[in-house]
């Protein structure tokens, strides 16, 4: 599966999905539900294990390894849920005093590096492998490419592969034209006023 294109669930509202690991952390973010209409994949039990059930095998196949199957439960749909939020906090910047308590193993690869490996069960092997992905872009410097789309009715996860890092929405064509043509307004309606107070 391709690191830039991916159709799958990991890649639900951006057409650029980050690399390896890093995909799950933008999947998961994306689950949330958006003002354009797309509805909340955790909302409920069904919908939150249709995306696990997608979702860890394609970390699997872009990681080279072995995803759990897990199966939630409404207390562990909770979890996942806190989980999102804990992690959209810290994406968008809001990273002081951040304690966590997560289990993972460090392991050399074949190539002699070392690289981090999910353990624990259920809800503890998503944080495992969440934060281990996050703690690996954070070490590679990509992790500051994933970002939320700056569109607040959006917020939608996304990697930004320009060579200047400085993109700010999800897909410019979507969000980027529509903040575009608020401002353009907001702009056009604040030169009447003037127009109208200076007459």
């Amino acid at each position: 599966m391709s690191d830039v294109h991916a159709p799958g669930v990991l890649a639900r509202y951006a057409p650029i999905s980050a690399p390896g690991g890093l995909a799950l952390v933008q999947g998961l973010l994306n689950t949330n539900a958006t003002a354009s209409g797309a509805p909340d994949l955790l909302a409920t039990v069904e919908t939150a294990q249709g995306w696990l059930d997608t979702g860890l095998p394609e970390w699997a196949a872009r990681t080279g390894s072995i995803a759990p199957t897990i199966l939630l439960s409404p207390n562990l749909l909770g979890q996942l849920r806190a989980l999102r939020d804990r992690v959209r906090h810290f994406i968008g910047g809001e990273r002081a005093d951040i304690q966590l308590d997560i289990a993972m193993s460090i392991i050399a690869g074949p190539d002699g590096k070392l690289r981090t490996r999910p353990t624990g069960d259920g809800i503890e092997w998503i944080e495992s492998a969440v934060w281990g992905a996050i703690l690996l872009a954070q070490t590679v410097d990509t992790l500051r490419r994933l970002k939320l789309c700056r569109n607040r009715l959006c917020g939608s996860a996304f990697y930004d592969r320009s060579k200047p890092n400085n993109g700010v929405w999800h897909d410019v064509h979507v969000c980027g034209n529509s903040a575009n043509l608020r401002a353009s307004r907001a702009r056009r309606k604040q030169g009447t006023a003037e127009q109208s107070v200076g007459s």
